[in-house]
């Protein structure tokens, strides 16, 4: 092989190599943070504007680092948006107590003028239910199978949360058994096939995770796999039916550590107006 051959034999090799591990090294681990405009009905003129950072399927475990997680969080509190938002998968393991153990000391330190509010998903279940949901309460953050209201310039809105599609009782009624017919509503539920169960409470707008946009997109096609029923679930905003669905991209990964074409993402919501 002489100097030209090897040099060729060089280039292309690398450029094989670097398609190979550009799922896996780069897109996996280039975390965007992305911005939402999110018209809504009924929404109270004072949070006109209203911002949610939305955080959600860190899977902190095999190639997602405490210290990955860690910026994650300090990235999100220096958007300074008037809430932070986290709807489950904190961790990737089953039947372990490891992993939440050492996700929710750093979760715990999110912060926000109105608040944070957190709800469990699947992966934080199937660790460990009881152990997720001790440190879902000492974080101060915990709206599972609760409402609370947010107030602002004498005008309110209220967000609630959703136990889990697949390990928790979902439970959207209860959580805002004591709201107002005419309040504004906000759910986090993990999973987005959540808006498609039986359930009365009139919501303004709904916010999941779970499918990570399906982490491998092929153009002009989508999403080879998605883990929902409603394969219409992706990312992104969506009308259903009941209610406007907004599902994140998430952080993390699940079944194979690749991503491509599908970016993970910090979402960031802005509340307006219709109209």
């Amino acid at each position: 092989m002489n100097r030209r051959q090897f040099l060729k034999y060089l280039l292309a090799t690398g450029g094989i190599a670097l398609v190979g591990c550009y799922p896996t090294v780069i897109e996996r681990t280039t975390v965007l943070i992305n911005r939402y405009k999110i018209p809504v009905d009924n929404l109270p003129i004072a949070f006109h504007g209203f911002t949610l950072a939305h955080l959600t399927d860190v899977h902190l475990g095999f190639l997602v680092s405490e210290a990955f997680v860690a910026e994650l969080v300090q990235r999100t509190n220096s958007l300074q948006t008037d809430i932070i938002v986290c709807t489950g998968d904190y961790v990737h393991d089953r039947n372990t107590t490891t992993e939440i153990d050492k996700v929710w000391p750093i979760l715990s330190k999110l912060n926000a003028r109105y608040g944070v509010y957190s709800v469990l998903g699947n992966h934080d279940h199937w660790a460990d239910t009881h152990r997720s949901l001790y440190w879902l309460e000492r974080s101060g953050q915990n709206i599972r199978h609760q409402c609370k209201p947010i107030h602002k310039d004498n005008q309110k809105i209220l967000i609630g949360g959703a136990g889990d599609f697949w390990g928790d009782e979902l439970n959207i009624d209860k959580a805002f058994a004591n709201s107002e017919p005419t309040d504004f509503r906000i759910l986090l539920s993990h999973n987005p096939d959540s808006v498609d169960t039986d359930f009365s409470t009139p919501l303004s707008l709904v916010l999941s995770g779970h499918t990570h946009g399906g982490q491998v997109v092929i153009p002009y096609w989508g999403p080879p796999r998605l883990p929902v029923e409603n394969k219409n679930y992706s990312s992104g905003l969506i009308s259903t039916p009941k209610t406007q669905l907004f599902i994140s991209r998430g952080t993390g990964w699940s079944i194979l550590p690749v991503r491509f074409n599908c970016y993970p993402e910090i979402a960031v919501l802005e509340l307006c107006l219709k109209g």
